[in-house]
């Protein structure tokens, strides 16, 4: 079944920052990453990607820095201390929506 755009939209910055809090990555690694982990619900495209890690380092979320690999140079990004932080703070923010919409949908069955 899809999921409808607009939720994955709105929880990827948290993914996002989710998966650099683990470890260093590029585009294509977080791209990949994801679609894995999720099995397949956030195929996530480069013309989506790029535009919200711009943004995320714009915002002191993220910084990006360049490292050859294998002859070819990759951009990777880390998370910042800011960007952790608002990783925690999203993070709640999820849970207690994910809560109230599982208390609403159990309150039928």
């Amino acid at each position: 079944m899809a999921v409808e755009k607009s939720l994955v939209s709105g929880s990827m910055t948290m993914l996002i920052l989710k998966l650099l809090s683990e470890k260093d990555m590029y585009g294509y690694e977080m791209i990949e990453t994801l679609r894995s982990r999720s099995q397949n619900v956030f195929e996530l495209k480069a013309g989506t990607l790029y535009p919200l890690l711009h943004g995320l380092e714009d915002k002191g979320m993220v910084t990006g820095y360049e490292q050859e690999f294998c002859g070819k140079v990759r951009k990777y990004y880390s998370i910042t201390k800011q960007g952790r932080s608002m990783l925690a703070k999203k993070t709640e923010e999820w849970r207690e929506y994910a809560d109230a919409v599982t208390q609403v949908l159990a309150m039928g069955v």
